[in-house]
C-alpha cells in the first residue's frame, strides 16, 4: 500500500548513470538536511533520485551554540552556522541500516571541531571506514564555513594528500570486491579563479572522481547594511545561486567533462536546475529551495532537466 507522500509526490523517473551508478532521476537531497540519517525513508517517499546524509564526524558533537539557523524570507535564503552537529558516524550508520531505503545514498563526512587540522585525514579515514559498506558514494566536506580551518583542506596539496590516503584506505577495505564507491569533493563558492584552477589540477592529478559545487557562501554583498552583514555562518538559497553558478561554470570549464559534476547552491526552480545542467551538471541537489518550495520542486527540476540532460558519465 502506497504511503500518502508517494501518492501526493510520485517519483518522476528520468534515469541517468553517473559514477557508474544508475540514479532514478537527477535530483537529490543535499547533505545537511538529514544529518543523522534518521528520516531516510520519509525523504525517499517524496520522489528524490538520491539522498545524501550528514555531515558526519567520527565522534558525536553538539555543534555551535544556538541560535544557529535563520530563515531570511524576503531573500528566499537561509543562514546557518550549525557546525557539524551530529550523533557520530557509528550511530548514523546504525540508522542507515535500520532504514528500508535501498536507493542511491551518499554519506557526507567531515572532521570533529576539536581535531587539529593536521590530523584531519584520520577523521575522514575513520568515517570512510565506518560508512563504506552502506554508502553508494562518499562526499568529503572540506568547504563548510562553520568549522574553523576546514576550508584550508581545499588547498591543492592538502586535497591531493587527503584524496591519496582515502583512496588507499578504500582500496584496502574493498579488496578484490567489484563494488565501487566513488569519493566526491564538495567545494566552496567563495574561491578565486586561480584557486579553483589549482584545485582542479590537483583533482586531476589525484584521480578525482566527482565534484559537488557548491557549499554555502560567506559573502555578504547582498546583505550590506542589514543585521545579516555581520552574522556568522554560511548563506544558502537564492542569493547563493550567482556565486555557485560562477564557481560551477569555472570548474566545468577547467574539467572539460573529465570528472562528473553535481550542482548544488541556489536551485529554487526547475529553470535553475536546467541552467546548471546546461553548464555541465550531471546531477542536482536541493536544500533551501526544498524548504521554501516543498516536494513539488523535485519533479519540477527533474522535468526541466530532462530538456537538457548531458551525456552520461560512466566512471
Amino acid at each position: 500500500m502506497l504511503g500518502i507522500a508517494q501518492v501526493l509526490y510520485p517519483q518522476v523517473l528520468a534515469p541517468t548513470t553517473v559514477f557508474g551508478i544508475t540514479f532514478p532521476n537527477t535530483v537529490g537531497l543535499a547533505a545537511g538536511f538529514d544529518k543523522n540519517a534518521t528520516h531516510i525513508d520519509d525523504f525517499a517517499a517524496l520522489g528524490f533520485g538520491f539522498l545524501e546524509v550528514g555531515t558526519l564526524t567520527p565522534r558525536p558533537q553538539p555543534g555551535n551554540p544556538r541560535p544557529r539557523v535563520f530563515r531570511l524570507v524576503e531573500e528566499q535564503a537561509l543562514l546557518n552556522r550549525f557546525g557539524f552537529n551530529n550523533v557520530g558516524i557509528v550511530e548514523a550508520v546504525k540508522n542507515i541500516r535500520r532504514s528500508c531505503y535501498r536507493g542511491v545514498l551518499g554519506v557526507n563526512i567531515g572532521k570533529n571541531a576539536d581535531t587539529p587540522i593536521e590530523n584531519a585525514v584520520e577523521d575522514y579515514r575513520c568515517c570512510l571506514r565506518e560508512s563504506l559498506e552502506v554508502a553508494s558514494y562518499i562526499t568529503l566536506n572540506v568547504s563548510s564555513p562553520n568549522t574553523v580551518g576546514l576550508r584550508s583542506l581545499q588547498a591543492a596539496e592538502s586535497l591531493k594528500k587527503l584524496l591519496s590516503e582515502l583512496y588507499e584506505e578504500r582500496e584496502r577495505l574493498l579488496g578484490a570486491s567489484s563494488r565501487k564507491v566513488p569519493i566526491l569533493i564538495k567545494l566552496a563558492p567563495d574561491l578565486e579563479k586561480e584557486e579553483l584552477a589549482e584545485i582542479v589540477q590537483a583533482l586531476l592529478q589525484a584521480g578525482g572522481e566527482g565534484v559537488i559545487a557548491t557549499n554555502t557562501t560567506m559573502s555578504r554583498k547582498d546583505f550590506l547594511g542589514t543585521r545579516w552583514e555581520s552574522e556568522a555562518g554560511g548563506i544558502s538559497g537564492a542569493p547563493l545561486k550567482p556565486l555557485a553558478m560562477q564557481a560551477f561554470s569555472q570548474v566545468a570549464s577547467l574539467l572539460q567533462g573529465r570528472i562528473p559534476l553535481v550542482a548544488s547552491g541556489g536551485i529554487m526552480s526547475g529553470e535553475d536546475g536546467r541552467e546548471f545542467m546546461a553548464h555541465g551538471a550531471s546531477l542536482c541537489q536541493v536544500y533551501t529551495g526544498f524548504i521554501y518550495r516543498g516536494p513539488s520542486l523535485i519533479a519540477e527540476v527533474v522535468r526541466a532537466c530532462e530538456r537538457r540532460i548531458p551525456q552520461n558519465h560512466q566512471t
